[in-house]
């Protein structure tokens, strides 16, 4: 692992959990917990949230949790998965390998096992294949944008020698990202693109053409970002580049140039007044979206 990973590890560990110790679980949500997908133990776990007392299929919230591909787990997004669940959704929220030990593809390989295993559980947690909200942050931002172009586009899926399963992905939650995989890959590798990439994956492999392989069938788009988020500058492009093509997206940018506690992945700090504006406007969209 290069040093940026490390020190990058150190600090967003420390700040995760000073933060999520000075908040409280959220009410009435059932929580089914550290459930296996997959063959890769600890790394293939997933939690399921709903509200106390469902009986029927709700929208499902599928969480891709970020940490630069390096770091994180579902345990930093338990509190938010919650209090999106507590809007009405149900809110599937996993682990996935992480670099360097596991490279490009892995994560998405990961989401596609998640999906599958949505399927075949969809009845037994309440679950909706055919109303999945994809919602990711920062590196998960930039995951679930491209795991929604394979799933719009079977043409790149086959790319990745992958299946996508019979799901329907009515809207994204894309939050705090970057989106243009082939700009970063082309860039001199090192520090957290070089643990994920690694040296030598050739620039030019066309698994990294994300943006160029969303096309009108891509599901609608809720783009966040902060006044003090360092990936801010990526966040307005991808809105333009959505509605370019035709495909319905919203974006805006929270907080203000004063308060620099806004900043990257605010919206899991859920007690924070912007947070709070932020997750009631993407759910709202999300509704709006699955109302059509």
């Amino acid at each position: 692992m290069s040093f940026q990973s490390i020190m990058f590890n150190i600090n967003a560990s420390r700040s995760d959990r000073k933060r999520d110790s000075l908040i409280p679980l959220p009410l009435g949500i059932t929580e089914c917990r550290n459930i296996s997908y997959g063959s890769h133990g600890k790394w293939n776990l997933l939690d399921v949230y709903y509200p106390t007392g469902t009986r029927e299929p709700l929208p499902t919230i599928v969480s891709i949790h970020g940490g630069g591909y390096v770091y994180g787990s579902k345990e930093i997004y338990r509190r938010y998965g919650m209090d999106m669940a507590r809007r009405g959704f149900a809110f599937v929220n996993f682990n996935y390998r992480l670099a360097p030990k596991w490279k490009f593809p892995t994560p998405l390989w990961d989401t596609n096992s998640v999906l599958e295993w949505v399927c075949r559980n969809a009845a037994r947690y309440h679950l909706d294949p055919k109303r999945i909200i994809l919602v990711g942050d920062s590196a998960g931002a930039q995951l679930a944008s491209q795991y929604a172009a394979m799933a719009a586009n079977p043409d790149y899926a086959a790319l990745f020698h992958m299946a996508v399963p019979e799901i329907t992905i009515r809207a994204l939650g894309l939050n705090c990202g970057m989106y243009d995989m082939a700009q970063r890959g082309a860039q001199p590798r090192k520090g957290i693109q070089l643990d994920y990439l690694g040296r030598d994956f050739p620039a030019d492999d066309p698994r990294l053409q994300v943006l160029e392989a969303i096309g009108e069938n891509y599901p609608p788009a809720y783009i966040t970002t902060a006044c003090h988020d360092f990936l801010r500058p990526c966040a307005q492009p991808m809105y333009e580049f959505l509605t370019a093509k035709g495909i319905r997206a919203a974006w805006k940018c929270y907080g203000t140039e004063e308060d620099e506690s806004i900043g990257h992945v605010f919206h899991v700090n859920i007690p924070l007044p912007e947070a709070i504006r932020c997750n009631d406007d993407a759910a709202a969209f999300f509704r709006e979206v699955l109302s059509e």
